[in-house]
């Protein structure tokens, strides 16, 4: 029997809305009280932390991470493009032109304002 209609949105619903409330119960009950010492001795590197954990950062890490993002997406799009190319004709291709020229003139723009410079 294939249910279709409200019903089943209905239900799909209802799960969608009391499945966290069950994982987060499931977790209260089977979380331990007390860590022992071993839980609470530092990992990794072995040493003891010291200051407080939320540092400035530099903003040219964040600009280095917008950036990347940017010509990253460019790939997202491209790819689909390229494996339908012989349905999409020569609108679809005057279409990615402009868009990796906006794409190109961007990457000049932070070029020259020096954002690619490592200092």
């Amino acid at each position: 029997m294939i249910l279709t209609g409200y019903p089943v949105l209905f239900v799909v619903l209802l799960f969608a809305a009391l499945f966290p409330f069950l994982l987060f119960t499931v977790a209260q009950i089977v979380q331990y009280k007390s860590p022992s010492d071993m839980k609470n001795s530092p990992y990794e590197c072995g040493m003891l932390t010291y200051g407080d954990a939320k540092i400035r950062f530099d903003v040219k890490f964040y600009l280095y991470a917008l950036l990347f993002v940017l010509f990253d997406i460019e790939t997202v799009f491209l790819y689909p493009w390229a494996m339908a190319f012989g349905q999409l004709g020569v609108f679809a291709l005057v279409e990615m032109v402009l868009f990796i020229a906006i794409l190109g003139l961007g990457l000049v723009y932070a070029w020259r304002k020096g954002a690619l410079r490592w200092q």
